[in-house]
């Protein structure tokens, strides 16, 4: 079954997986397999007023409906487009007396879309809004409740002249949000800033090691000419080489984690048991729990021991990094590591996390050297654990390689930024901004490298001199956050 847009691809029934979709020809990596505009999409609550509502960019000054002074976007040009979704809506907000949360207006949203087109396919979904899945009956009393509760606010927000849903359907449509909501994140993909639905997308099974991975695209609204303009979207990429025939899969939770409470973590937020080939055989566990090697391997009761601590520092990290005491934070983590490096292995999940945010912290703090040696030794572990194509390491390279450069050390530097522009030109694709910037870094690490090469007396005068005229680039603040995940559950 092919629709506008989706001749490459295929819905099927998915034996013991319910529907997916398949590949109709062959992709290469970095391939993009199809695009497509959300069904309807809205910004989180706590960021309406700094994220455009029609390109869910992050922009210092925004122009704010004059009807309704909640939406805010870009410019005009964003304004225009958001006016078919936005009309209904914008009426309704001035009528309630205010904007009722995201979920009450992605289901107000969807809902007056099928009101305009009717039920049944749009154009260029495979399935229709109502054939999705929602799980309802899998809601344990708390979601239950919250889905009763949703449903009671959005009675109340609802117009009157508007057309009148059924109880059931109304339901159905929270409980699609609350299964299939994707993560919109801003343009550099480092913060989750808003929800849509995506049906197509939905229709694609979850595997821990995927042959596809999906980024998000804010479009682009700056050519002249709006026949030029590329709306929102999402973009499923082949992150491998795919076959005609083969089930297209996307990954719901960060591979960083054991098999077991993957499999725990996709239970209680997708409802489903995870059967792929590296959960069943529990691959990359022994490396993601590695201890020590060597004549004085520690024993069973110190590696015990070690992980409990790990899992104490841990929280304690979050509780200084919520209240901003990033050099509590610092002093958490070299003590823990103290610990962990006679214990657990170079490839320890455990000794990874404290890597990863020493790394980034101390970076913020600008101990760049420090840094650079944490983060080496994280993405050594990442590159023996993660897929060699993957989103998250090509990120974490990234983040290593920005900080060796800070610290001068430019052969590494370069070296890991290359690294990160080859997995971002397949996860992301040439045009993202995230690519584009790490394509400025590679020519200006590049151009360095020769320098060094040549007189490393003189590059490293030079590099003193430039440092001293200008104020080194602060790293962004460390963020509690981990990368935006693939589908946004309401916790």
């Amino acid at each position: 079954m092919t629709k506008g847009g989706m001749e490459s691809v295929e819905l099927f029934t998915a034996e013991g997986k319910g529907r997916g979709l398949k590949a109709q020809k062959e992709f290469l990596p970095g391939d993009v397999i199809f695009a497509e505009p959300a069904y309807a999409a809205v910004v989180f609550d706590s960021l309406t007023h700094v994220i455009c509502h029609t390109c869910f960019k992050r922009q210092e000054r925004l122009h704010r409906c004059g009807q309704c002074k909640f939406a805010h976007y870009c410019d005009r040009t964003c304004q225009r487009a958001a006016w078919l979704n936005h009309k209904n809506e914008c009426s309704a907000i001035k009528r309630h007396g205010k904007a009722p949360t995201e979920n009450i207006r992605l289901a107000a949203r969807i809902l007056w879309k099928m009101e305009r087109e009717g039920s049944g396919l749009s154009e260029g979904c495979l399935v229709a809004i109502e054939e999705l899945q929602n799980h309802v009956d899998s809601f344990g009393e708390e979601e239950k409740k919250e889905l009763r509760a949703d449903v009671e606010s959005f009675l109340e927000f609802w117009p009157p002249h508007c057309q009148q849903f059924g109880m059931q359907l109304i339901s159905h449509i929270f409980g699609v949000i609350s299964c299939n909501g994707f993560t919109l994140s801003d343009q550099r993909g480092l913060q989750a800033v808003g929800v849509g639905i995506f049906p197509n997308l939905c229709q694609a099974n979850h595997d821990c090691w995927p042959n596809c991975t999906v980024v998000f695209n804010n479009g682009n609204h700056e050519a002249v000419r709006s026949m030029f303009h590329t709306q929102m979207r999402i973009e499923l990429r082949a992150l491998n080489k795919i076959s005609p025939g083969d089930e297209l899969t996307v990954s719901y939770v960060d591979f960083l984690s054991l098999s077991e409470e993957r499999r725990k973590q996709l239970k209680k937020q997708y409802y489903f048991d995870c059967t792929c080939e590296h959960c069943k055989k529990q691959l990359k566990d022994d490396l993601m729990l590695a201890v020590k090697a060597g004549e004085s391997k520690p024993s069973a009761d110190t590696v015990k021991e070690v992980i409990q601590l790990s899992k104490d520092t841990l929280e304690k990290i979050n509780k200084a990094r919520m209240e901003g005491h990033y050099h509590e934070v610092v002093k958490l983590c070299r003590d823990c590591l103290k610990k962990q490096e006679p214990v657990l292995g170079d490839t320890n999940i455990y000794l990874l996390r404290i890597l990863s945010i020493a790394s980034e912290v101390l970076s913020y703090l600008q101990m760049f050297e420090e840094a650079a040696d944490y983060a080496k030794r994280m993405v050594d572990g990442y590159l023996k654990i993660y897929h060699p194509n993957n989103a998250q390491l090509g990120m974490a390279v990234m983040r290593a390689g920005v900080t060796h450069w800070h610290a001068g050390l430019i052969e590494a530097g370069h070296g890991l930024i290359c690294k990160a522009y080859a997995i971002l030109l397949i996860t992301h694709g040439p045009s993202h901004p995230i690519t584009k910037d790490l394509e400025v870094m590679r020519v200006q690490t590049e151009m360095e490298l020769r320098m060094f090469q040549q007189n490393e007396f003189m590059y490293y005068k030079m590099r003193e001199a430039a440092l001293k005229n200008q104020k080194i680039q602060v790293m962004p603040e460390p963020s509690n956050e981990n990368a935006p995940s693939l589908f946004h559950k309401k916790e």
